[in-house]
């Protein structure tokens, strides 16, 4: 039998593994951030109204990002710029989320018509990529400026006058209004209309010139003055206009201008008369109201009540004051005079105190005094009176029959 020696004739094996099949299958490899975000459009071109509402959304802007997770989640931002001398940041902003812009004021066409920025796309990753779009705003115009007359210039109370010789024949050019309108397109179209004439049929105006010739040959009865109103509209809606007043002169003699003077004044005077009588009729009106206000406190304060009597209230003995006595008890006069009488007793003086009326009908005789018509009568009732040396009439009625 014969033994076989093994001999090292065999070099060692390797066995190499890819580092994929030493990771488990539910592990996800890791993100490298090597893709910057790309936007969807090459630029964006927006069209905003003039006198748009501030905070109005203008566009958005998109872009995406290939990358996972935080590496592929986009910030949009605005680059620092001017629009008309002006930051743009003052004008503008962007939600960093949605890529939204909005306007933070409103835009005047008249001011720019244009304006460029541009919008950055940053993702989240170590390092961050970014990548930039251009967005053009283009503003469109809306019919807000009013037409601006230029000529006939009106300053202060001064006027600008057109001289006619008398020899005009028609078709001749008299004057022209030149205006101007801020708006562009069709709402700075003017049209040229007159409104208002001195002579309607002398005149005439171009539509869209705005030149002023004479329809007919002016004769030597044309009145001297004329003024010619004349309104210039515009092609916008809603549509806006403005009026100016020409001041004509038909005349071959330059001195006779001078005695013009007061053309321009017109109209003026015309609305100045109308203002005077508001306020005259004004001020009648509140002076009337005060004197009617016055006189009526007067009526209220001098007013009485009225009391009508069927008779004089009689007067108890028991109301009458102490120390006063009865001078005639009678009180059966049927004169047409009857007195009540009450003195009294301890003065030398003889004057009347006190006077009321009644009627002979209420008191009883002891409580009366009964005087005569005649003075005489009246002395004889006190002649035998030496101790009485004041006395007092207490009460006086006078009954006509």
């Amino acid at each position: 039998m014969i033994d076989v020696t093994d001999v090292n004739d065999n070099a060692p094996e390797i066995f190499l593994k890819s580092l994929t099949d030493s990771i488990p299958e539910n592990v996800p490899p890791a993100d490298i951030n090597d893709n910057p975000p790309a936007f969807e459009k090459q630029a964006y071109s927006v069209y905003v109204t003039e006198n748009n509402q501030p905070g109005s959304s203008l566009c958005s802007v998109s872009a995406r990002d290939p990358d996972w997770r935080q590496n592929g989640t986009l910030i949009y931002s605005i680059l620092p710029g001017e629009v008309n001398g002006i930051q743009l940041s003052s004008y503008l902003t962007v939600n960093g989320d949605t890529g939204t812009i909005q306007a933070l004021r409103s835009f005047d066409y008249e001011q720019f018509r244009s304006f460029k920025f541009k919008v950055m796309a940053r993702d989240n990753g170590s390092p961050p990529l970014s990548s930039n779009v251009t967005v053009s705003v283009f503003i469109t115009d809306v019919n807000d400026n009013t037409p601006q007359i230029l000529y006939p210039v009106i300053d202060g109370n001064s006027f600008m006058t057109e001289l006619i010789p008398r020899s005009a024949q028609g078709g001749s050019l008299v004057s022209k209004v030149i205006a101007v309108d801020g708006d562009s397109g069709q709402n700075a179209w003017l049209s040229y209309q007159i409104i208002k004439s001195t002579d309607p049929g002398l005149f005439k105006i171009d539509l869209h010139s705005g030149e002023i010739r004479t329809q007919r040959d002016i004769s030597e009865t044309d009145t001297m003055k004329q003024n010619i109103v004349v309104a210039v509209k515009d092609n916008g809606q809603p549509t806006l206009s403005a009026t100016c007043t020409m001041h004509l002169i038909i005349s071959d003699n330059l001195s006779e201008v001078p005695e013009l003077k007061d053309m321009a004044y017109e109209d003026s005077s015309s609305k100045l008369t109308s203002y005077l009588i508001i306020a005259l009729v004004s001020v009648s009106t509140f002076f009337l109201t005060f004197i009617i206000i016055i006189l009526g406190l007067r009526f209220c304060r001098r007013r009485k009540p009225r009391l009508l009597f069927d008779g004089a209230v009689a007067i108890p003995s028991s109301y009458l004051p102490p120390n006063y006595a009865d001078v005639d008890g009678t009180g059966t006069l049927r004169s047409t005079y009857n007195y009540d009488g009450y003195l009294t007793t301890g003065s030398r003086t003889s004057d009347f105190k006190f006077v009321s009326g009644y009627n002979d009908n209420t008191l009883p005789a002891d409580q009366t005094l009964t005087l005569r018509k005649s003075s005489t009568d009246f002395d004889e009732a006190f002649q035998n009176t030496d101790e009485i040396t004041e006395f007092q009439v207490r009460s006086l009625t006078m009954e006509l029959k």
